[in-house]
């Protein structure tokens, strides 16, 4: 400090360029912080594991988001965990922890019945909302069944009206400590307006979520942090008996793991988030979001070799380290 007080005394008549060098140099030498080459611009992993995940979701090809978490192990991994990605339907499960809780409070029941939301033909951006009109009713239950299983976009706007919209589920992911979560449009004006923005060079904060916040509510979810023991039997379940994306966590999981999962897919990105169980009884809580990669089905298969990697990585470092943490709820059944 006393090189760079003694600079600000140089004298006045000192020519300007002659000043500016003078004190730069001083405080350079005070502070450290004249101009430095790197010593390198290679990632720098601390294990094998964390470079085979970094390499599979290498987005040369479109932006790529994983994010997993041991629950046993308390170990995590993350490439872009902290980037927004479009929820598409992986959205689904807030919506349905919501109705749940609702249930809790007695607001509702699992045979409370609603009617279908099915969306009306209408032009791309031509409302705020895009016109719907009612279908068959159908018991809660039902249309917490298809709308996980089989991503019914009805069953899920017949739910998310029935607990106040979207901002309802996004106050619910408040109060659970989930920030970097919103949904912003109902999924028929969601599906209407797909393709305003290409997600593999655009982040578009509506309807989106960090892969990290997607693991913490899967987390929660899994542990009973967030809803009873009934309410969550109600939600794994339907997430274990899901239809859809066969190409995706499932497709290269070996036949002793059991995986409750939720889809996604909207223009040019495809998304898959679940729990992972495995024989030893540890869970894995895991959300891939892929963008890009010239297809859907290349997409599909990204997540895929994701998400084995991340099964057999995390398997590999609990028989590594068996000082596991305490994992609450396990069991997803």
């Amino acid at each position: 400090m006393a090189a760079l007080i003694a600079a600000s005394f140089v004298p006045a008549f000192a020519p300007a360029s002659a000043q500016g060098n003078e004190l730069q140099s001083s405080f350079d030498n005070a502070f450290g912080t004249e101009p430095r080459e790197p010593s390198t611009f290679e990632a720098i992993y601390s294990n094998s594991f964390e470079r085979r995940i970094a390499e599979l979701a290498d987005g040369g090809q479109g932006r790529i988001g994983v994010a997993a978490w041991d629950l046993a192990t308390g170990e995590q991994i993350t490439v872009l965990g902290d980037q927004r990605f479009p929820m598409a339907s992986t959205s689904k499960i807030a919506v349905a922890a919501k109705y749940l809780e609702m249930v809790e409070q007695g607001r509702y029941s699992l045979t409370s019945e609603f009617p279908l939301l099915i969306p009306v033909r209408s032009r791309k951006f031509s409302s705020a909302a895009a016109p719907v009109r009612k279908g068959n009713t159908m018991a809660a239950i039902d249309l917490i069944e298809i709308m996980i299983t089989r991503s019914s976009n009805p069953a899920t706007d017949a739910l998310l009206a029935a607990v106040g919209g979207p901002q309802a589920v996004n106050d619910w992911m408040r109060r659970q400590g989930i920030v970097d979560f919103s949904i912003d449009r109902d999924i028929a004006t969601l599906v209407r307006d797909d393709g305003e923005y290409d997600p593999a060079n655009w982040i578009d904060p509506r309807d989106s979520a960090t892969p990290k916040a997607m693991v913490r509510l899967l987390a929660g979810l899994y542990r009973g942090e967030f809803l009873s023991d009934e309410s969550r039997r109600v939600l794994l379940g339907a997430m274990s008996r899901t239809v859809t994306g066969k190409r995706r966590i499932v497709a290269n999981m070996p036949g002793e793991a059991r995986v409750s999962h939720k889809t996604g897919s909207l223009n040019n990105t495809s998304s898959d988030v679940g729990i992972i169980e495995s024989p030893d009884g540890r869970a894995v809580a895991v959300a891939i979001y892929v963008t890009g990669q010239g297809a859907r089905r290349a997409r599909e298969a990204r997540i895929a070799a994701i998400a084995r990697a991340l099964y057999d990585g995390f398997n590999v470092r609990a028989r590594q380290n068996r000082n596991w943490v305490s994992a609450p709820r396990m069991g997803g059944g």
